[in-house]
C-alpha cells in the first residue's frame, strides 16, 4: 500500500493541509512553515545478523512541528517504508495532538524491513542501532516514539534500555509504548481502538441511534482492530468482518461471519502480527474472502484499521448504500478523491487523526506518569481518555455543525489554527 505507483501521501497531507489553509487565509510565510517538516534525520543502520553477516537498513526520523511541545510519534517496521511516508505521518501526528489539544508536536520514524525475516535478536541489535544515530534528537522533552506498525512494547523497551545505556541515566519518558513493568502506562494497549469507539458512541448518539443494533466490518486485525472491536462488542454492537494479512499465500485476506465474529475465538489463532489462521478459521465457520471485501459488506459502519489508502477513488464506489458511517483508525486511509465522494453520499467520515488519537492521548498519559514516577490505575486512565476523546469529539461536531462543513475539515480548522497561533506567538513567524 505505501509504495502503491502514483499515491504518494506527503503529497496527500499537503494537499488536505493547502485545502484548510486557505479556507483560514494563513499567512504565506505560516503556509510554508506548516506545510513541511522542521527537520528530518534519513540514516544508515549497519546490523551485524546471526550468520555473522552485516546488513544495513535505511533508518528514518521526522520532526515536523513541534511549536505546541516535543513532538510524538511511532516509529513502524515495513518492508515498504519510505521517506514520504514517515513525512505524512509526522504532519499527521501534528494535527493529532493539537486537535486533542495536547501539549505536543508531531513527528514519526520508521526502518525499511520486515520483522518477519528477522529474529529476535536481529530485532533487537536494529533497535538499538536505531537509537545510536538518533539520540541526540531525541528525548524526554525533545521527541518522544512510540510503537507503530510491526513494533511493539518490547521494541519500545530495548530503544529505551539503550538511550539509557548511552545518555547514563534513567529516562523512562524518553519513549512510550513500554512493557507495564517497566515504564509503560495501563490501558496503553487498548487506547487507540477503545476511543474510536468512544467517539463512534457519541457520534451515535447524536444520530439518535442505538449501538446494540449497529453493525461494522474491520479492515485489520492488529492492536486498534482488536480492541476496538473488543469495546464495539461489549456495547452491545456487532462485527461481522474483519481482514488481516496472510503471511504464508503472501496477500491479505477477509474474514467475513453474517451472525458475527467470537473475538475471543479469532484471537485464539491470531499470530503477534494480527494474521489469522485461515485453515482454522475456515474451520471455525468463517468464510476467508478476497482482503479487499472487508469494505463491500451491507453494515453500518466501516473501520479502516490498517494502512494508508485503505478507500480511494477505485475502490470508493464498492462501498454499499447500507454504510452511513466510517471511523478512521487507521493514518491517511482515505485518499482526498474518495472523500470527496463519500461526501457526495452523505456517508460521515471521522477522520483519522480525531479518531485514532486516543493512542496518542495515553502515549501523552504514559509520557506525564514516566516522567514524574507515578503512575495511575487502568480505571483512571480509561477514565481520562474517555474524557479527552468525548471532549475532542464533541468540540470538531459543534464547529462542523456550525459551519456546515464535513467533519474533517472542522477537526482541521481547529488542529492547523492552534499549531498556527503557537508558530506566530513563539515568533517564528
Amino acid at each position: 500500500m505505501m509504495a502503491e505507483e502514483g499515491y504518494n501521501p506527503f503529497k496527500m497531507a499537503q494537499q488536505q493541509f493547502d485545502r484548510i489553509a486557505e479556507q483560514l487565509d494563513l499567512d504565506e510565510a505560516l503556509r510554508d512553515l506548516l506545510r513541511e517538516p522542521l527537520r528530518e534525520y534519513h540514516f544508515n543502520i549497519p546490523v551485524k545478523m546471526d550468520d555473522g553477516s552485516t546488513k544495513v537498513f535505511r533508518g528514518f526520523r521526522v520532526q515536523h512541528n513541534d511549536a505546541l511541545g516535543p513532538c510524538k510519534g511511532g516509529i513502524r517496521f515495513h518492508p515498504e517504508e519510505t521517506g514520504d511516508t514517515v513525512r505524512a505521518l509526522a504532519m499527521w501526528m501534528t494535527w493529532k495532538t493539537a486537535v486533542a489539544d495536547l501539549p505536543l508536536g508531531g513527528g514519526k520514524g520508521g526502518v525499511i524491513c520486515d520483522p518477519h525475516d528477522l529474529s529476535d535478536r536481529e530485532q533487537e541489535r536494529l533497535c538499538r542501532e536505531y537509537i545510536k544515530k538518533i539520540n541526540k534528537n531525541i528525548g524526554p522533552l525533545q521527541d518522544v516514539p512510540a510503537p507503530d506498525v510491526m513494533t511493539s512494547a518490547q521494541h519500545m523497551l530495548w530503544m529505551m534500555d539503550e538511550y539509557e545505556n548511552i545518555e547514563g541515566g534513567k529516562y523512562p519518558g524518553v519513549i512510550t509504548g513500554k512493557p507495564q513493568d517497566m515504564g509503560g502506562s495501563k490501558g496503553r494497549t487498548e487506547a487507540t481502538g477503545y476511543g474510536l469507539v468512544y467517539q463512534l458512541r457519541e457520534l451515535l448518539k447524536e444520530l439518535d441511534r442505538d449501538i446494540e443494533e449497529t453493525t461494522a466490518s474491520i479492515q485489520g486485525f492488529g492492536n486498534v482492530a482488536q480492541y476496538a472491536a473488543e469495546l464495539f462488542i461489549e456495547y452491545g454492537g456487532t462485527v461481522v468482518s474483519v481482514s488481516c494479512w496472510d503471511q504464508e499465500d503472501e496477500k491479505p485476506y477477509s474474514y467475513y461471519k453474517e451472525d458475527g465474529i467470537d473475538l475471543e475465538e479469532l484471537r485464539g489463532i491470531t499470530d503477534r502480527f494480527g494474521s489469522i489462521d485461515k485453515e482454522k478459521a475456515e474451520e471455525k465457520g468463517y468464510q476467508p474472502l478476497s482482503g479487499d471485501e472487508w469494505l463491500t459488506h451491507e453494515v453500518d459502519v466501516l473501520l479502516p484499521a490498517a494502512l494508508e489508502n485503505a478507500i480511494s477513488e477505485d475502490n470508493v464506489n464498492d462501498i454499499p448504500d447500507a454504510v452511513d458511517i466510517i471511523i478512521s483508525g487507521a493514518n491517511g486511509p482515505i485518499t482526498p478523491e474518495a472523500d470527496d465522494e463519500l461526501e457526495d453520499r452523505d456517508i460521515i467520515v471521522v477522520p483519522d487523526f480525531l479518531a485514532n488519537a486516543g493512542g496518542v492521548m495515553c502515549s501523552y498519559f504514559e509520557q506525564v506518569q514516566s516522567n514524574q514516577n507515578y503512575y495511575w490505575s487502568k480505571e483512571e486512565v480509561l477514565g481520562k481518555l474517555d474524557n479527552g476523546m468525548t471532549d475532542a469529539f464533541y468540540e470538531v461536531w459543534e464547529l462542523a455543525q456550525s459551519k456546515d462543513v464535513r467533519l474533517r475539515d472542522a477537526a482541521y480548522m481547529i488542529a492547523i489554527q492552534r499549531v498556527a497561533e503557537a508558530c506566530e506567538a513563539r515568533g517564528w513567524v
